[in-house]
Parts: structure tokens; C-alpha cells; sequence
């Protein structure tokens, strides 16, 4: 029996969320999510524990047994924890307090209170937080005993301020450290920047040998990178090199710029010797933020310590450099197809805020084991949109997990792109000692969420696949539920965006080069990954380098297939455009050769209505697709992406590491070349794909905004065609482009700016 098929497709839902597809206006902080209750308890502190040498708190609900942190030798203790239980998986009316000392072996407890459920306020915020009270504590036999606790008990939501912070019932099988792992956090990329080093030339080099080649070498942090070397007879006086380094810059600037002239031992080794260096403090580096070249400076070079050269002065030579943290780029952390960001480094140079985007992750179904011995999954989200990173906390030990959590951003340009990753928690483990276990957070799946392709102020409640490419094909690993919702401030500049360039003026003033900016970006990714690991709980390595797309951009044959085909299903188009013209030509169909004669005709005598009947065309094109417009935001296209029809052996090198781990030199040197340049190719061809879709994307509607902008451009073209004559069109249309370059600016038109605006299938493939 044939296995069926699996549904890749994304289906509309209907969660119980308050806010539904008519609201209009901002979102509250949890209208998006469907509201869960929970049973909050507030340990604040304790009096009169007299002769305790390690006081904590016990809380028994049903099943559930949670304790507090111990305090050594404290007789008025402080915890201040939180304890939440879900109401829906409480099986008691009654819970117990229970205050006991870690010291004591007896079975004796010092005191415990007791409180009905149902009793329990209701708190739901903007209500004011519960005020804690003193309660005294009874013994075994209920009499009141001279210790106090206070406390606080009340029914709240996820929306409760204590909530973020809490210990959980849905990780109460997590002991110990771990409970930190599995907490909803926020974190934040660091704030990137350019780093440019023009290095100019060198005076009054001492040279050990003046046959030897040299060259400059820059160090920050692990990475370093070197100048062309020059030989000594193609200079007279001073080596000049006047060639950029780029380097990523975080702050704050742990790692300081580290130059040095290098002495090249022989041609084709690497060896080299430091003829002098210098160390520049980031800090005290120049800011600029336009194209305004940077002051050019010289700085002295210092002779390395040790050996004969500790009699000599230390004063060797002067390197002439610009040095400038470029703070009018974009830093591109991640792909440029999907980038989530394009503001620049410095936040005077922002554009305003032009709406807000709330995402509310509610659940997912049908996960897989993704620890196959234990049976178990424990899941948990993160949403990437510019600098911000938002992580859930992890459901433990649920197939079916229920996060129920909102977010929103502040968005300054619609064509960008939010991801949600779904992940395993490595951290919670059960069974191994901590020395044996390995902390990999493996990937679920994950979601693209173009904002250009959204329409203002409407509710998106939709169930995405989670898709995920491994070496035996594409694998459906469940599906996660969303809601989202982009909501306009300021509708006139929304639109004034579209007119905008899509990246910072610098990236068109003083662009980089394609490796430039391959480079820079793996620099950024690395430095992102660095950072958000040595947070507590960590990021790990492994989800940043998945959520960033770092890697993608390697060769591989599912993706020139890919691509290729993208190109075919565009030159379909013209192919068919001919073959109609054929039967146009053969008159197949008779009445429509005489409608294309008497058009022909009317162009050929009324020459004025050439442009007025193409703009009208378009016009009514693109009214007549509006009923066949998306309705839902595009997804990844296991079709598209070839992801069905791919081999094992496709896969294996897709999958395989650069450079290649197969055997014989020869091969895989040969191996790496090719890949190095289908590499390439391969983007070329996306990116001749992409500029094609995007003109198909004009009249799809994909872009709502954008073909409503369109479509009123072609009305009025069409009128405005129609009044002014064709020959005097014609005339300015060449002036304009024949006009002297002094009347140029070198910033981008706003057709092209529009154009490159526009939404393509990228978002759809793996």
C-alpha cells in the first residue's frame, strides 16, 4: 500500500483568541494567544525560625512538589520565588506549604499552612499586585506555632508580571540548574559596525633584507587578514599598498586593532617576520557616517621585543592609515533575501516607526521524539526580528506543547522578514551525569514571515508546517500555530517607503564587493553567536547559525536545479506570449485576429493611444487578478525548492561539509573548486530568478501595498499619456536620460527602489 502523502500546505485556524479578524487598532498585550490560567504562589520571606540551620519551603499540589531555594543559617530568611500551576492540570482543591530545615533527618516539619483553590483571587493584569501577607504557621497537630511566612496566593494568567520568571509545573522533572533553561528570556544582538582600515603606505621602513617581499597584516580578535605583498623594485621610497580591510566590530570593543608590517621569509611560504606593529584601541577609532573619506593618520610602529633588538630603539617606522567605524551601514547579519533588518549602525540615521508587528505563538502538534531513548520532546520557540530575539519557555516533555505567549516590534521598513525557529531543549536531560551529556538543541522546523505580503490591521490565525530538509528529504515535523497581526501608525509613510532605497544610502555611496560582503556577514554571524552563548541561559551556537541562514549561500545540485528551474518557469512566459502570437498569426481563432487587426490599426493611425491602451491594460490586469490574490503569506515550497524530487546522492554533498571529508586529495580538492563555483552560479541564477518574479509580483497582489500603488499609477499614467502628446513624451523621456552627469545623484531611482521592494519566491524555498 502506497504511503499517502504528506500536507505541506498551510491551513487557516481558528484558536480562542479575543482579538479576531475585524479588530482594528493596536493589540492589547494578550489578545493574540488564548488565555491560560494558573495558580501563582509567592514565597516572600519568613520570621522567628529560631535554631534553623537551613530553612526552605515546600509546596505540595496534587502530584506537583516544588521547593525553595535553601537559606544557610538564616532565622528570618528571604526567597522571593514565584510557583506557577497550571489550573487545568491541578487534580486537588487544596494545596500545603510546608516549612522545613534542610539539616533536620527527622520526619518532623517546622510548620505548614494549608489554603482551598477556589478561594484564590483572581488577578488579571493591569490589576495592582497582590500585597503579600504574614500567615502563622501550624504543627503536625494544627496549633499555631511562633514562626510567621508571608506569602501571597492568587489566580493569574500569562500575561501575570510574575509569570516570566516563575517556576513552572509544565518543567516541574526538571531539577536543579536546569530549571533556568526552560524560562522565557529576551535577548539582543549587539550592536554591530563596520570597520574600515585603509592602509595607505609605510615611511621609513627598516627593511632586514631589501629583496623580501612585505605586506600588512590586521588582527582583531581570532581573525586576521593581510595586504597584497609588494616587492621591494616596484617601489622607490615608500611601499604603498592603499588597499581596505573590513573587519565586524561589537560592542562593547573588547579586542583592540593590532597592525604590523610583515617581512615575507620566502615567496611561496607563509612564513613571515614582524618588522614593527602598533595596537589602536577601538575606542579611540573615528566614527563617520557618510562617504566623507576618513582622516588619514600616521602611527608609529613598534620593533617586537627579545633577542638582538632589545638595545635598539623601539621606534621603527610610520604606517599611514584611515581608520573609521562606518556607522552608516547596515551590518548584514543575515541572508539578504531574508534579512530582518536594514537600519544602520547609528540611530540618528533611522527612518521612523511606521507601524508594529504582535506575534502570538500559541502552540504546536505532532512534534516528533527528538530524544528517541526517553520518548520525549521539550520544545521551545525563538522569533527573530532585527536585534531582538524572543525565546519561550520550554514545554518539557510534551508532544504537544502550548506556549501561549505575544511579542511585538516596532517596524521601520515592510520589507523585511521575521523568523520563528522551533527547537529542542539540549539542556533538559535526563539519565546521563553531567559530564556525559551533550547539550545540542536540535532544530524542529521553522517559519518566514515576509511583513510586505500582510495586509494592514488584519488577523493571521494559521497553522504552518514545520519543514526541515535532512539526508533522506524533506520531513514534516509537525505543525506550529500562529497569530499575527501588522498594524499601520502612519499610512503615508508606509507608502513613502516603497520610494525609498531598500538598504542605506552608504551601501550605494560607497558600496562593498560581493566578497565583501560574504565576509563581513560570516564575521557578524560569528560575533552574534559569541555573544548570545555567553548569556545566562545561553543561545546556543547551533539555533543563532540556523535562525541567521549561516551556510546557505554553499553549493549544492538541489539548488541550481532549484533556480534553474525558477528561470524556465519565467521564460515559459515569453514562450507562450510567441506561441499566441502564432496562432494570432495562423488564425485559429478568427474573432480575436480581427479584434488584434483592428487594434493594430488603431495604434498605427492614432499613435497618441499607444501608451494609454498598455496602461489601461495593466490596469485592468491587475484589477481582474485582485479576486485571485493571496490570501495567506507564502511559505517554504517543498516543490519549489526541489526538496520531493532530490536523490540521497544530492543530498549527501549538500549535507556535506566544506571542504569535503571525502576520500583522495585530488577528488576533493577538485570537488571543493566545483562547489566553490556552482556556488556562485547559483546565486546569479536566484538572483536573475528574483528580478523576474518581482516583476510578476507587480499585479499578484502579494504585495498588497505595492500593487494598489501600481495599479493607481497605471490609471493615472493612462490618463496622463493620453493628455500629453507621444512625441513630446518621447522628448523629455530622452532629455532625462541623456541629461549631463553633474544633474545625477548616485542614489537609486524610485522605480528601482519600488521594483526592488517588491516580493519574490525566495521567501518560499528551503
Amino acid at each position: 500500500m502506497a504511503k499517502p502523502k504528506e500536507d505541506f500546505s498551510v491551513k487557516e485556524t481558528s484558536p480562542n483568541i479575543s482579538a479576531t479578524k475585524d479588530t482594528m487598532g493596536p493589540a492589547r498585550a494578550s489578545d493574540l494567544t488564548e488565555q491560560m490560567h494558573f495558580l501563582f504562589v509567592k514565597i516572600v520571606k519568613a520570621r522567628y525560625l529560631i535554631g534553623l540551620a537551613d530553612p526552605y519551603v515546600e509546596l505540595m499540589l496534587g502530584n506537583y512538589k516544588a521547593t525553595t531555594k535553601f537559606l544557610e543559617k538564616k532565622s528570618n530568611p528571604e526567597w522571593d520565588q514565584v510557583f506557577a500551576f497550571k489550573k487545568e492540570r491541578i487534580q486537588a482543591s487544596e494545596f500545603e506549604i510546608v516549612v522545613k530545615n534542610r539539616a533536620d533527618l527527622s520526619t518532623e516539619i517546622i510548620g505548614k499552612l494549608s489554603f482551598t483553590i477556589s478561594e484564590a483571587p483572581l488577578r488579571v493584569p493591569p490589576d495592582s499586585p497582590l500585597a503579600p501577607q504574614w500567615y502563622r504557621l501550624e504543627d503536625k497537630n494544627k496549633v499555631k506555632v511562633k514562626a510567621e511566612l508571608m506569602l501571597s496566593v492568587w489566580m493569574g494568567t500569562q500575561t501575570d508580571e510574575a509569570f516570566s520568571s516563575a517556576w513552572h509545573s509544565d518543567s516541574a522533572a526538571v531539577g536543579g540548574d536546569g530549571i533556568v533553561h526552560t524560562r522565557s528570556e529576551q535577548y539582543y544582538s549587539p550592536k554591530l559596525w563596520y570597520l574600515r582600515v585603509n592602509v595607505i603606505d609605510a615611511q621609513d621602513l627598516v627593511l632586514r633584507d631589501k629583496n623580501r617581499e612585505i605586506f600588512v597584516k590586521a588582527t582583531l580578535g581570532n581573525l586576521v587578514f593581510k595586504t597584497k605583498t609588494i616587492s621591494p623594485k616596484n617601489y622607490d621610497k615608500h611601499p604603498t599598498w592603499n588597499e581596505d580591510i573590513m573587519f565586524v566590530a561589537a560592542e562593547p570593543f573588547d579586542d583592540d586593532l593590532v597592525l604590523s608590517v610583515e617581512d615575507k621569509l620566502q615567496p611561496n611560504r607563509e612564513e613571515s617576520v614582524c618588522l614593527g606593529r602598533c595596537v589602536i584601541p577601538l575606542l579611540d577609532v573615528e566614527k563617520r557616517l557618510d562617504n566623507t573619506p576618513a582622516s588619514n593618520q600616521f602611527y608609529n610602529l613598534e620593533r617586537p621585543g627579545g633577542g638582538e633588538d632589545q638595545n635598539q630603539v623601539k621606534f621603527a617606522s610610520k604606517l599611514n592609515m584611515r581608520i573609521s567605524l562606518d556607522g552608516g551601514y547596515h551590518v548584514l547579519d543575515e541572508s539578504t533575501h531574508y534579512s530582518s533588518d536594514l537600519r544602520p549602525t547609528e540611530k540618528l540615521l533611522w527612518r521612523p516607526v511606521i507601524g508594529v508587528f504582535h506575534l502570538g505563538i500559541l502552540n504546536a502538534t505532532g512534534l516528533p521524539a527528538m530524544k528517541p531513548k526517553e520518548n520525549r520532546t521539550d520544545a521551545y520557540c525563538v522569533a527573530k526580528y532585527g536585534s531582538r530575539w524572543e525565546r519561550t519557555r520550554t514545554i518539557v516533555d510534551s508532544f504537544t506543547p502550548q506556549w501561549n505567549e505575544q511579542y511585538s516590534w516596532d517596524v521601520h521598513d515592510l520589507c523585511t522578514v521575521l523568523v520563528i525557529g522551533v527547537f529542542d531543549n539540549g539542556h533538559v536531560q535526563v539519565g546521563d551525569s553531567p559530564a556525559q551529556r551533550v547539550f545540542l538543541h536540535q532544530r524542529i522546523g521553522k517559519v518566514r514571515i515576509r511583513l510586505s505580503t500582510l495586509a494592514t490591521n488584519r488577523i493571521y490565525t494559521l497553522s504552518y508546517p514545520l519543514l526541515v530538509l535532512q539526508p533522506r528529504g524533506a520531513m514534516k515535523m509537525g505543525e506550529i500555530q500562529l497569530a499575527f497581526r501588522f498594524s499601520c501608525s502612519s499610512y503615508v509613510n508606509m507608502l513613502h517607503s516603497y520610494s525609498k532605497p531598500l538598504l542605506p544610502n552608504m551601501h550605494y555611496l560607497s558600496p562593498l564587493s560581493v566578497f565583501q560582503i560574504d565576509s563581513l556577514r560570516h564575521q557578524a554571524a560569528y560575533l552574534i553567536s559569541s555573544r548570545l552563548t555567553r548569556a545566562e541561559p545561553p543561545l546556543m551556537k547551533e539555533v543563532v547559525e540556523y535562525m541567521l541562514d549561516v551556510g546557505s549561500q554553499m553549493w549544492s545540485i538541489r539548488k541550481g536545479k532549484a533556480n534553474y528551474d525558477r528561470v524556465t518557469d519565467l521564460l515559459n512566459g515569453f514562450v507562450a506570449v510567441i506561441k499566441g502570437f502564432e496562432q494570432i498569426r495562423n488564425w485559429r481563432n478568427t474573432g480575436v485576429t480581427v479584434m488584434v487587426h483592428i487594434l493594430f490599426w488603431l495604434v498605427v493611425f492614432f499613435d497618441e493611444l499607444i501608451f494609454p491602451i498598455m496602461f489601461v491594460l495593466l490596469f485592468l490586469a491587475g484589477i481582474w487578478r485582485h479576486r485571485k490574490r493571496p490570501r495567506n503569506p507564502p511559505h517554504l515550497d517543498t516543490k519549489l525548492s526541489r526538496a520531493d524530487t532530490t536523490n540521497e546522492e544530492e543530498l549527501d554533498e549538500e549535507f556535506d561539509t566544506f571542504p569535503s571529508k571525502k576520500t583522495g586529495e585530488v577528488v576533493r580538492r577538485r570537488y571543493d573548486r566545483l562547489r566553490s563555483i556552482g556556488g556562485r552560479m547559483q546565486t546569479v541564477l536566484g538572483d536573475l530568478a528574483t528580478q523576474g518574479e518581482r516583476a510578476q509580483s507587480l499585479l499578484s497582489w502579494q504585495d498588497p501595498r505595492a500593487t494598489a500603488i501600481f495599479v493607481c499609477f497605471s490609471l493615472i499614467a493612462a490618463i496622463l499619456t493620453y493628455i500629453i502628446p507621444n512625441r513630446f513624451m518621447i522628448f523629455l523621456a530622452g532629455i532625462y536620460v541623456l541629461r549631463h552627469p553633474r544633474f545625477r545623484i548616485d542614489l537609486p531611482s524610485v522605480p528601482h527602489n519600488f521594483f526592488r521592494r517588491l516580493p519574490a519566491k525566495t521567501d518560499s524555498m528551503f
